[in-house]
């Protein structure tokens, strides 16, 4: 039966049950809802659980990206356009999109499908948030501006019921190529055993093996069911498959685990459906100097500024010819021995800076060049040469600029594309790549969905097979903050990135009517701009129109702006796009002010009229400013330059994931923190309101934890470039326990930037990066394949889920498990319950510092826990020299109160005098 003929057959009262359980618990809702699918239809509404796992990455709802936008068909396109002539724009146009009754069922009230704009796209898992989108259907409901809750609840579920019994005869539209293909197909994974003569086939017998499997080597339209033949990165292969084909390779002697392929969004703060941007990050050396001390006179000098080291960075591609990947000063390619990598694309420039260059998507190798603009910005970022001049509109100028490693060799693999994002297939294919070409450091700054298990999460399971090749992976946290349990790629064998704030401002200044001010952000800072000047202070959410408040392109063209200063609630369609349309309805200036979640953490984009971003704190005094006197309600914008010094500093971004994950026993990610907000690095294009299309020299500011991302993976090139042999666990141990954990010589603890209080363990991990002491750290912890199996098995997996992990046959029998506290890892993070109170755990290090250098440990004892140590000295007399040591914790007092904080945080730092070693400490009380 074709996608568009399938009857839609959910029972009412089950999918009601569902949004009852949604209110409740989010994270649960699309497992609910899956076992509430009648089998047979649920191979066919694939897109709908695409959107289900969007709603944990923070991409906020899409289903009308989704209708039409996955792959440009024109069939998507023609059903998102009758939709849109049929909607006028007013409360109460139901998006349909094939899925309609299950957009309803949760809630969510999309008002014009042709651009997505609309929605509340936050994290339903805030309460605040989720009453906020609830109070935008009420006022459709209930025709009033205030609703009470409970009657609003009651309505909802009245609609869903009449809405889901209407549609019982309704059909779904086509689903798109990426979800389902034109034959009924879709993309899976399939996990084999591996042949006995792996390692000894070569690639066209293996894809021959793989082929095997299948049950013919193409479709009926000619096209090729193998889309990927995996070596390294796991045992198996990707193919174009029915349900009911996948049925008949599950039956066949060999056959292990099978995955559909998925979408991942890359981790920066705006979507890239409005602009076509993804992410970037932060290299001018201006900065660097001022917050982490990089010079030629210490980890530079030390490290040879990562030459030799190729960093693989798996992305939305790159632009050669930007300055920042020139090879100037770069020493020749790498032998053959070492270097397997290659720019086999026509046309695609590579030289000594970017030695190789490969594009991925299902199955096909198109051009690797970047036409979003993130792959280019972390690239930069990671190992951007030096440029003179890089600044954005005249800001933040760094002269020279560069990227962590400024001699470290650049492989880019493209997997990320306008509109389809990053294939599950294709990632792993771009890893398998990077391994067979030998990279020694794989960036990933790409999302993920944190209640995904360790096997089903392509960045930790990728990174398994790369750290058994000697790579060191590196990934980012996740934008889904400042809400815990929010985190990706919890792996302790991934070195996990979260954001943080720099100390400085593109400084933009609001004075208020009546003198008031409040600092802001924009990068764009006119000079002909009359900073003295009072205009008059507008917002169009005053009426409670929240599309209005956002300053949607379709609401702003009603309004005449002539004159006057609009406030605009931060969104996520960008600035530079809201403030073209503000300013073609005769808009003066624009502010754009902070949602609670967002809290101090402000952007500085490229505006296109004089603007400010204002932290939430200053929200609040200017809007019941403009209340309060409008409609004589006045306001200016002067700018001041860039400007640093900003304190606290650096602090948690307000968008950066939290742990603790559910999936890795509580290891404490992030491992680091890496400055993440307002980033300056390399852009493929001219930005501002009078762009140059003939710019060479381009840059521009981004934020999220794409951003902090290479900036570790620069470091970690620093620190492989001067330890060439130590193991990937051996230069995660030092980048983690050489980090800062507060902000001030004093010792305050980083703050978090949605009130400036302490940030949670959880939110932190070891602390903000330092690359001066990560080279040199004196001490490391190791880790082994074998301490991953039995870490597995501690967790609860099976031999089949170890082996899928691992990708070789492997077993939990006889192996020694061990629980995520008892991994030697660089943290500690233990469970004290009311019948467990105390708790020992063991760790061993190895001395790389001097030959004869003595250790004393001093301890910062988490709230009402007792630290006891087996030694408080370590004594060293040869390099490599391993010493082992017991923690014990033993609760003091009473067990805390529900309600208390029930995760305290302390550390045991080991102090020679010379190098000082941090081991950060999480206990949690459960």
């Amino acid at each position: 039966m074709a996608a568009n003929q399938i009857p839609w057959t959910l029972q009412p009262m089950v999918i009601s049950v569902v949004f009852d359980r949604y209110l409740l618990d989010s994270a649960r809702f699309c497992s609910v809802f899956a076992q509430s699918v009648p089998p047979r239809v649920l191979p066919r509404i694939i897109l709908l659980f695409e959107v289900c796992e969007d709603w944990h990455t923070k991409v906020g709802w899409r289903s009308s990206a989704y209708c039409w936008d996955s792959n440009g068909r024109e069939d998507w396109a023609t059903a998102a356009s009758e939709w849109d002539r049929k909607s006028d724009g007013s409360e109460g146009s139901w998006v349909w999109c094939g899925i309609g009754p299950v957009i309803a069922g949760v809630g969510f009230w999309l008002q014009e499908a042709s651009s997505c704009i609309q929605a509340q796209c936050y994290t339903y898992t805030s309460l605040y948030m989720f009453m906020r989108l609830h109070r935008s259907l009420s006022r459709v409901l209930c025709q009033m501006e205030h609703c009470s809750p409970i009657v609003m609840f009651l309505l909802i579920k009245l609609i869903l019921l009449l809405l889901l019994l209407q549609s019982s005869n309704s059909q779904l539209f086509p689903i798109v190529d990426e979800v389902v293909g034109r034959h009924g197909t879709q993309v899976y994974i399939i996990d084999v055993e591996r042949h006995e003569q792996h390692e000894l086939l070569g690639d066209g017998d293996l894809e021959s093996f793989h082929r095997s499997f299948l049950p013919n080597s193409t479709l009926d339209s000619g096209e090729p069911r193998l889309v990927y033949s995996y070596r390294h990165v796991l045992s198996g292969f990707a193919a174009r498959l029915t349900p009911g084909e996948l049925e008949a390779v599950k039956s066949k002697p060999g056959f292990l685990y099978a995955q559909r392929d998925r979408r991942y969004q890359l981790a920066t703060t705006y979507t890239p459906k409005y602009d076509n941007r993804s992410g970037m990050t932060f290299n001018t050396l201006m900065c660097f100097n001022r917050y982490l001390s990089l010079t030629t006179y210490n980890a530079w000098g030390s490290s040879m500024m990562g030459q030799g080291i190729i960093i693989g960075v798996i992305d939305s591609g790159i632009k050669p010819t930007h300055p920042s990947f020139k090879d100037t000063n770069m020493p020749p390619k790498p032998p053959i021995t070492k270097w397997k990598g290659n720019c086999s694309y026509a046309g695609f420039p590579c030289n000594n800076k970017i030695i190789g260059a490969k594009g991925f998507y299902k199955g096909s190798h198109p051009s690797p060049k970047d036409t979003e603009g993130h792959g280019t910005h972390v690239a930069g970022t990671a190992a951007g040469n030096f440029v003179k001049d890089a600044n954005i509109l005249g800001m933040a100028k760094g002269d020279p600029s560069s990227g962590m490693a400024p001699m470290a060799y650049l492989s880019i693999y493209k997997v990320c594309f306008p509109k389809v994002r990053c294939g599950r297939v294709d990632t792993y294919a771009a890893i398998d790549q990077a391994i067979k070409d030998g990279v020694d450091i794989i960036s990933m700054s790409i999302g993920g969905f944190h209640n995904d298990t360790l096997y089903e999460d392509v960045i930790s399971r990728g990174s398994m097979a790369a750290i058994q090749h000697g790579i060191i992976p590196v990934a980012a946290a996740g934008n889904d903050g400042p809400m815990s349990v929010t985190l990706s790629h919890s792996a302790p064998w991934v070195l996990t990135v979260g954001a943080s704030t720099t100390d400085r401002r593109i400084a933009s200044t609001v004075e208020l009517g009546d003198g008031r001010t409040f600092l802001g952000e924009s990068a764009y800072q006119p000079n002909h701009w009359n900073s003295t000047k009072k205009w008059e202070l507008e917002y169009l959410g005053k009426n409670g129109d929240v599309n209005a408040s956002y300053c949607l392109p379709n609401e702003l063209a009603k309004f005449n702006l002539r004159g006057k200063i609009v406030i605009c609630e931060i969104s996520i369609v960008t600035d530079e796009i809201r403030g073209k349309a503000a300013y073609q309805v005769g808009a003066e200036g624009m502010i754009v002010i902070n949602e609670p979640s967002q809290g101090h953490t402000t952007l500085s984009p490229a505006h296109v009229l004089p603007a400010s971003n204002i932290d939430h704190p200053a929200r609040l005094e200017i809007l019941d400013y403009y209340y309060n006197n409008q409609p004589n309600a006045f306001a200016s914008i002067r700018f001041n330059g860039t400007q640093f010094g900003f304190t606290p500093s650096p602090t948690v971004a307000s968008f950066s994931s939290r742990g603790p994950s559910r999936m890795n026993g509580g290891i404490i990610k992030p491992d680091v923190l890496a400055p993440g907000v307002n980033i300056l690095a390399a852009w493929p294009r001219d930005v501002g309101p009078h762009p140059n299309p003939l710019a060479t020299h381009t840059f521009t500011f981004e934020s999220g934890t794409s951003m902090a991302t290479p900036h570790v993976s620069g470091i970690a090139a620093l620190v492989r470039s001067k330890h060439l042999g130590w193991t990937p666990a051996e230069i995660i141990s030092a980048i983690v326990t050489t980090s800062n954990d507060s902000w001030t010589d004093a010792g305050d603890l980083i703050v978090d930037d949605i009130l400036y209080k302490t940030a949670g363990i959880y939110a932190t991990g070891a602390g903000q990066v330092n690359p001066i002491r990560a080279v040199d750290p004196g001490l490391v912890f190791g880790l082994t394949l074998n301490d991953y199996i039995g870490y597995l098995c501690g967790l609860g997996y099976n031999d089949k889920e170890v082996t899928i992990t691992i990708g070789k046959q492997t077993s939990c029998n006889g192996v020694k498990y061990l629980t995520a506290s008892e991994l030697n890892y660089p943290s500690i993070a233990i469970n004290l319950t009311r019948s467990t109170m105390s708790q020992t755990v063991s760790r061993t290090v190895k001395n790389v510092g001097d030959a004869n250098e003595d250790y004393s440990a001093k301890i910062t004892e988490p709230v009402g826990v007792a630290i006891y140590l087996s030694t408080y000295k370590l004594k060293f007399t040869r390099l490599n020299q391993e010493e082992s040591y017991n923690i014990n914790f033993v609760l003091k007092g009473a067990y805390p109160s529900q309600g208390s904080d029930m995760i305290r945080r302390g550390k045991i730092v080991w102090d020679s005098g010379k190098h000082v070693v941090t081991t950060p400490i999480a206990v949690r009380f459960v």
